[in-house]
């Protein structure tokens, strides 16, 4: 009798085995429709045509900011200033998409962006195209490490969300955590495409009564521009 049983789980153990073998590949199989291949940075920036497509479709920008005082005050006879920061929507300078108030002490601020500009390996049309993303605000009293954060590291910033907007979210988060790395990675740059990543700060003495707007020229240069609050 003992003979037997063992002779019939000899028998069933290689369709148990080929059973086990076909879930799980049915399962990889149905978890890779429904998740989405797992894509690495490098299948990102050279492969996926929604990225490149959204990339082609970034417009050259002028303005992309501005600033204005909002107090400015001595305390125990330091000067500070509170500005509140205004960063604006692509293609319509009018829209607010990020708004933030700051308090520093000094009065001459300077105003933190990092510029990322595209060639035409990754450009689908052949035209060089940047991004321009602010990373933080500080004074002469304030060590540029120190400054007062404008946009998240990592995270997407507001002003391009409708552009990405087709990408899923894993994809999103692996692209921009890679964009603010980049720029200390000369080798990662040539092999995706990336023309150059590096920051440019802009600095003024601010002072009530003015609106301190942020331009950017065609060659990715910030630059402020001043004009009456009336």
């Amino acid at each position: 009798m003992f003979n037997i049983m063992a002779e019939k789980r000899k028998k069933i153990r290689p369709f148990f085995t080929a059973a086990v073998l076909i879930a799980l590949l049915v399962f990889l199989f149905m978890g890779r429709g429904l998740f989405g291949p797992a894509a690495t940075i490098h299948e990102l920036l050279t492969e996926n045509r929604q990225l490149k497509k959204a990339i082609t479709n970034l417009t050259v920008e002028d303005q992309i900011g501005y600033a204005k005082v909002i107090d400015q005050d001595s305390q125990n006879g330091r000067l500070y200033t509170t500005i509140k920061f205004v960063e604006t929507a692509r293609n319509d300078s009018s829209k607010t998409v990020l708004e933030k108030e700051y308090t520093i002490q000094g009065d001459i601020i300077h105003f933190d962006a990092l510029i990322v500009k595209f060639g035409d390996q990754i450009v689908m049309d052949g035209r060089r195209k940047a991004l321009y993303l602010w990373r933080r605000v500080y004074s002469e009293n304030i060590a540029p490490e120190d400054g007062l954060l404008i946009e998240d590291t990592n995270s997407e910033p507001q002003r391009y969300a409708d552009l990405f907007k087709l990408l899923p979210k894993t994809e999103k988060d692996m692209f921009w955590t890679a964009i603010w790395q980049l720029a200390n990675d000369p080798d990662g740059l040539k092999e995706y495409g990336i023309e150059a990543v590096y920051g440019n700060v802009v600095y003024s003495r601010l002072k009530p009564g003015y609106i301190y707007f942020f331009k950017i020229s065609p060659s990715g240069q910030l630059y402020p521009f001043v004009v009456p609050d009336i």
